[in-house]
């Protein structure tokens, strides 16, 4: 949270400042950034629009709490990021977006992050994006909501199938 120094130092940045005192998306989501309209809300996660957009909508579902990318979500985020893509969906319905099957949900894959603070982005009408983001939204660098969905949920499988006193893969017989 703005203004509490880091519990640890899993919260801090390379120079030894609290990430949530330094990220921008934290601050958004503290409501410390005057500028920013929050678009909607929860307890968990908040959604605002993009600053960069690359479509006609463009807007960003983030967690309050600070998580880096979509690399360090583990299956018990599976339920995060289902809430964070109806979120998304909420607002385009509530932006008169009409057409929710021309529409891209998606996170990026590190590097190729621009805010260290995981983040979905909402795009629609999807076939309207503008010619120089399209690449940005469809390339090795971008995964979709379900791609991500099934990622996890095959983590979740594999966990499932861990003996309970080794922790290693269990091997069918």
């Amino acid at each position: 949270m703005s203004g509490e120094k880091c519990d640890s130092g899993d919260n801090q940045d390379s120079s030894g400042d609290c990430v949530e005192q330094t990220c921008v998306f934290c601050k958004i989501a503290n409501r410390d950034d005057p500028s920013t309209e929050i678009l909607a809300e929860d307890e968990d996660i908040v959604c605002f629009q993009d600053i960069d957009p690359g479509a006609p909508h463009h807007y960003l579902v983030i967690p309050k709490k600070h998580i880096h990318s979509c690399l360090s979500l583990q299956a018990d985020d599976i339920n995060l990021v289902k809430k964070m893509a109806d979120m998304g969906r909420d607002v385009l319905k509530a932006k008169n977006v009409t057409n929710l099957e021309d529409i891209s949900l998606g996170f990026h894959v590190p590097p190729y992050i621009t805010v260290p603070h995981l983040h979905l982005h909402v795009l629609a009408p999807f076939s309207q994006s503008f010619k120089w983001s399209r690449c940005k939204y469809t390339d090795i660098w971008y995964l979709t909501e379900e791609t991500l969905l099934k990622k996890l949920m095959g983590d979740k499988k594999r966990k499932q199938w861990r003996c309970n006193n080794c922790m290693l893969p269990c091997v069918a017989l």
